[in-house]
């Protein structure tokens, strides 16, 4: 074999293995998708109820078990990557809260979900994001943090609207859902403890940040969790936040 023809020959396995990469995702997303359609038939809506409500506060971490194909990728994702303990988790989505009891709003980076409104960070209602045609479960969590940091990780936060949604490796910038919330609480000068999964994959190498990750992270304490799959193991934080 010639040495011009040892180059061409790799680029060209490169080439095959992307492409085996590719299909292998896209059945595992019609898997999923098929899935979820024949195990959860019929959509209920998440409670949240008042008493939990009132105990909320803006900078709060909501993570939800979606049920669009975006989930499903992520889960996916999650059970290449996740050790041994993180897989099976069932968590796809997280957002920051923002506002007041009874009026609360979800600010999150997201592929658009609604017609005409680019892939981007957004700020949805409260009820938007619990939609049964989104969400089958949630987790609310509060991070340690004092009432300063907390005001400043909302701004940053907030600043943040409009930016295109990316998921890219390696962000420091907050363009996913994940690491919007994360950058927001660093700039805040809160460190989350959150730990970034490494992906091998041709030309999507890198570190991510998933949700199981980053609601495993050591500042994060568990509010509340309800719906379909929902933390069924781990029972709500009664104590005083």
């Amino acid at each position: 074999m010639s040495r011009q023809t040892a180059p061409r020959n790799l680029a060209r396995h490169r080439v095959r293995r992307a492409g085996w990469l590719a299909l292998a995702l896209l059945l595992l997303l019609c898997v999923g998708w098929g899935a979820n359609v024949l195990l959860h038939p019929t959509l209920t809506p998440v409670d949240l109820p008042s008493v939990v409500d009132a105990r909320l506060k803006a900078g709060d971490l909501i993570f939800r078990i979606g049920n669009e194909w975006q989930g499903d990728a992520v889960r996916g994702m999650a059970s290449i990557l996740a050790s041994r303990e993180k897989r099976g988790d069932p968590y796809s989505h997280v957002g920051m809260l923002i506002g007041a009891p009874e009026r609360w709003q979800v600010l999150h980076a997201v592929p658009s979900e609604v017609a005409g409104r680019a892939s981007a960070v957004v700020v949805d209602e409260l009820d938007f994001f619990l939609a049964p045609e989104r969400t089958r479960g949630i987790a609310i969590y509060r991070v340690e943090a004092d009432e300063e940091a907390r005001a400043a990780a909302v701004h940053h936060a907030r600043s943040r609207l409009g930016t295109p949604f990316r998921l890219v490796a390696n962000d420091t910038e907050g363009q996913y859902c994940t690491t919007l919330v994360w950058y927001a609480w660093q700039h805040a000068g809160i460190d989350l403890g959150a730990r970034f999964e490494h992906l091998n994959a041709p030309l999507a190498a890198g570190d991510y940040l998933l949700p199981h990750s980053l609601r495993m992270a050591e500042r994060l304490r568990l509010l509340h969790a309800s719906g379909d799959n929902a933390l069924s193991s781990i029972t709500t934080d009664s104590r005083t936040p």
